[in-house]
C-alpha cells in the first residue's frame, strides 16, 4: 500500500489530541470515583457529546456506508435502529437506572435482587459482550490503517489497543468523557465535510458519467480495474461478463481470459482479477446484484423477517449495551439521564445523514469493493475516487481521521465498562484493581483481533446487539418496572437468551466454512431470542415468589421517586467514598 502522507498526518494528530485531553482529565482523576463514574458530575449536554462519541463505532463510521453499498435500502435499518434504541432507553430506562445509584450493570442487578449469583453471570456477560464488540473496531482500526500506511492490518489494531489503555489506565470515566466529547464533533465534520465537498463534485461537475443508481442493471466498472482477492468469496453473476484471471476460479487454475456466464463463481484466495470498464460488476453471493434489486427494501419473506428481527435487535439491544449505560451512572441525576438520552438522539440522527449519502456515492465510484466483499473500506477509499490529486488526498485524510477517532472513542467507553465490573467484581476495587483490569481487558480483545478473521463491521456488531437484548434488556425493564421480579428468573432469562444468541452465533461461523446459507433466525436471532428470554423471567420469577426481595419497595422507590426527594443513594460512595462522603451519604443528605 502506498503511503499517502496527508492521511498519516490527520491520524497522528487525533492520536497526539486524544493522549493530550486524556492527560490533562486524567491529572484530576484520583479515586475509584473518579475512574468508574466520573464523580457523577458530568452535565447533560457534556455527556450526550461523549455518548454520542461512545456509539458511533466503526459500524457507524465505517459499517453503515459499506452495507448500503452492498444491500441498499434494506440496510438503512441499521442507522435507523442506532438511533431509535435511545427512545426505548429514554422511556424504560435512563432516569430510574440512575437513580438506582449503580456504578456498573452487575451492581444494579444486585441492588434490586439482592444476588450475588446473579452479579456474577452479569459480569460474565458484560465482558463477553465487551470483547464482542470491541474486536471488531481493532479489526477496523487494522484496516483503515493498512489503507494508508504500508503497515500490516495488525499494526492499527495495537496502535488503538495502546493509545485507548494509556488514557483508560491514566484517568478511567474522568479521563475519557473529555475525550469522547471531542472526539463525537471531530468524527461529525470529519464524514460531514467531505460529504458536502464531494456531493458538490458529483453535481458541479456534471454528476457522474454512466448507469446511474436508478437504472436495474448491474453496477459497471468506471475504469479498467484489477481486483485481488485476499480471502475466498462466492460471487453472483447477473450479466455475463469477461475478464481475465490470474489464480484460481470455481476450483481449476485460471491464467488469462475468462468467461463468466450468469451464476455464482468461486473465487480462492490470493487470485487477481482484471475488468475492463463499462463490465459488470460480480457481487458477493447474497448482496443485490443489480440496481432495480438494490433499491427495493426487502426481497423474500427471508429478508422481511431478517429486516424485523433486526430492528428489534437494536431497538431494544441498546438498552443492554453495558458501555452505553455505564454513562447515564455519570449524570448528577434521573432529570440530566433523561436530557442526555434526547441530546444523544438529536446528535446521532445528524451524524447518520452522512453514511447513507457516502454509500449511495460509493455503488457508484467504487463498485470493485463489491467483489471483494471489503465495503467497509468504502469511506476511506471513495475520496480518491471523486476527487483527483491532492484534494482527494486531503479529503481522504479527513475520513481517515475521523474513522480513526471512531475507534479510539467506542474503545475506550467499551474498555471501561469491561474493566470497570472485573476491578470490582473480580478484584477489590481500587485504583490500581482497576489499571489492572484494563491491562487485561486491553490484551485479550486485541490478541482476538489479530487471530480472527474480519467480517462485516455491522453485522458483527448486530450480534452484540441481539446478545445485549437478549440478556440485559429484560432484567433491566422487568427490575425497573415489574415488582414480583426475582433473581432465580433473572438469571433463567439470561442464561436462556444468552444461550440461544451464542448458539446462532456458532451456526453462523459454521455455515461459512460449509457454504451452506442459515436460516434468517440463526442470521439475526433476536426476533426468536428476545421473547424466549422475556417469558422465561417471567415464568422463572412467577416459580420462585419467595425469592422476591425484602426491600423491593425501598428499591423501587428509589428509582421512580423524582429527583428533588432525594432518594437518590450511591451505591459506589457506600463502597469507595471518602468517610465524609459516607457520613453524608448515612445522613441522608446526598450530593446533588
Amino acid at each position: 500500500m502506498e503511503l499517502n502522507l496527508f492521511a498519516a498526518a490527520a491520524v497522528l494528530l487525533v492520536a497526539v489530541a486524544t493522549f493530550s485531553i486524556g492527560f490533562r482529565a486524567s491529572r484530576l482523576a484520583s479515586t475509584t470515583q473518579d475512574f468508574l463514574v466520573a464523580r457523577r458530575r458530568v452535565r447533560s449536554r457534556r455527556n450526550a457529546a461523549a455518548v454520542s462519541g461512545e456509539y458511533l463505532s466503526a459500524a457507524s463510521f465505517l459499517g453503515v456506508a459499506g452495507l448500503v453499498l452492498k444491500d441498499g435500502a434494506n440496510a438503512l435499518w441499521y442507522p435507523i435502529g442506532f438511533t431509535a434504541g435511545y427512545l426505548a432507553l429514554l422511556l424504560f430506562v435512563a432516569a430510574p437506572l440512575r437513580r438506582s445509584g449503580a456504578y456498573t450493570l452487575p451492581d444494579f442487578v444486585e441492588a434490586r435482587l439482592s444476588s450475588r449469583v446473579l452479579r456474577w453471570f452479569a459480569t460474565v456477560f458484560v465482558v463477553f459482550i465487551g470483547i464482542l464488540y470491541l474486536v471488531p473496531q481493532l479489526q477496523s482500526a487494522g484496516l483503515t490503517i493498512s489503507s494508508i500506511l504500508p503497515m500490516p492490518s495488525w499494526f492499527g489494531a495495537v496502535l488503538v489497543a495502546v493509545l485507548v489503555m494509556i488514557n483508560v489506565f491514566g484517568g478511567g470515566m474522568r479521563a475519557i468523557t473529555l475525550v469522547q466529547a471531542f472526539q463525537y464533533w471531530l468524527k461529525l465534520c470529519a464524514i460531514a465535510v467531505p460529504t458536502f465537498v464531494m456531493c458538490a463534485l458529483f453535481f458541479g461537475g456534471g454528476g457522474f458519467h454512466g448507469p446511474g443508481l436508478a437504472q436495474p442493471q448491474s453496477p459497471r466498472f468506471t475504469a479498467d480495474t484489477t481486483v485481488t482477492v485476499r480471502t475466498p468469496v462466492l460471487l453472483t453473476v447477473q450479466e455475463p461478463v469477461h475478464l481475465s484471471a490470474d489464480g484460481t476460479l470455481d476450483g481449476a487454475a485460471a491464467e488469462g481470459p475468462v468467461f463468466w456466464g450468469g451464476g455464482t463463481h468461486k473465487v480462492d484466495a490470493g487470485t487477481t482479477l482484471r475488468f475492463t470498464k463499462d463490465s459488470p460488476v460480480p457481487v458477493v453471493a447474497g448482496a443485490p446484484a443489480d440496481n432495480a434489486t438494490w433499491l427495493k427494501p426487502v426481497t423474500g419473506s427471508q429478508d422481511v423477517w431478517a429486516t424485523y428481527s433486526l430492528m428489534f435487535a437494536l431497538f431494544l439491544g441498546t438498552m443492554g449495551l453495558p458501555h452505553v449505560l455505564v454513562r447515564f451512572y455519570t449524570n448528577p441525576d434521573g432529570g440530566a439521564a433523561r436530557r442526555t438520552t434526547l441530546h444523544v438522539m438529536l446528535l446521532l440522527s445528524l451524524f447518520y445523514l452522512f453514511p447513507m449519502l457516502l454509500g449511495a456515492l460509493s455503488r457508484l465510484y467504487v463498485p470493485e469493493l463489491l467483489v471483494t466483499g471489503q465495503t467497509d473500506a468504502a469511506v476511506l477509499l471513495l475520496p480518491g475516487k471523486i476527487a483527483s490529486g491532492t484534494l482527494g488526498q486531503v479529503l481522504g485524510a479527513v475520513t481517515a481521521a475521523g474513522a480513526f477517532a471512531a475507534f479510539l472513542s467506542t474503545s475506550s467507553g467499551l474498555l471501561v465498562s469491561v474493566s470497570g465490573v472485573l476491578s470490582t467484581d473480580l478484584l477489590p476495587g481500587r485504583v490500581r484493581d482497576f489499571r489492572v483490569a484494563t491491562t487485561i481487558a486491553s490484551a485479550v480483545p486485541l490478541a482476538l483481533a489479530i487471530v480472527l478473521h474480519p467480517s462485516d463491521v455491522s453485522m458483527s456488531v448486530g450480534l452484540s446487539f441481539a446478545l445485549a437484548a437478549s440478556t440485559f434488556c429484560p432484567v433491566l425493564v422487568l427490575g425497573i418496572w415489574w415488582r414480583r421480579l426475582t433473581w432465580v428468573g433473572a438469571l433463567l432469562g439470561m442464561l436462556t437468551g444468552g444461550g440461544l444468541v451464542l448458539t446462532a452465533l456458532v451456526l453462523n461461523v459454521v455455515s461459512r466454512y460449509t457454504g451452506s446459507q442459515p436460516p434468517w433466525f440463526v442470521v439475526q436471532p433476536a426476533l426468536v431470542t428476545v421473547p424466549i428470554a422475556f417469558a422465561v423471567v417471567v415464568l422463572g420469577s412467577k416459580a420462585t415468589k419467595a425469592k422476591v426481595p425484602p426491600d423491593v419497595n425501598r428499591i423501587r422507590l428509589r428509582m421512580h421517586a423524582p429527583d428533588k426527594l432525594g432518594f437518590i443513594r450511591d451505591r459506589d460512595v457506600a463502597r469507595f467514598g471518602t468517610a465524609e462522603e459516607r457520613a453524608r451519604l448515612a445522613d441522608g443528605r446526598h450530593r446533588k
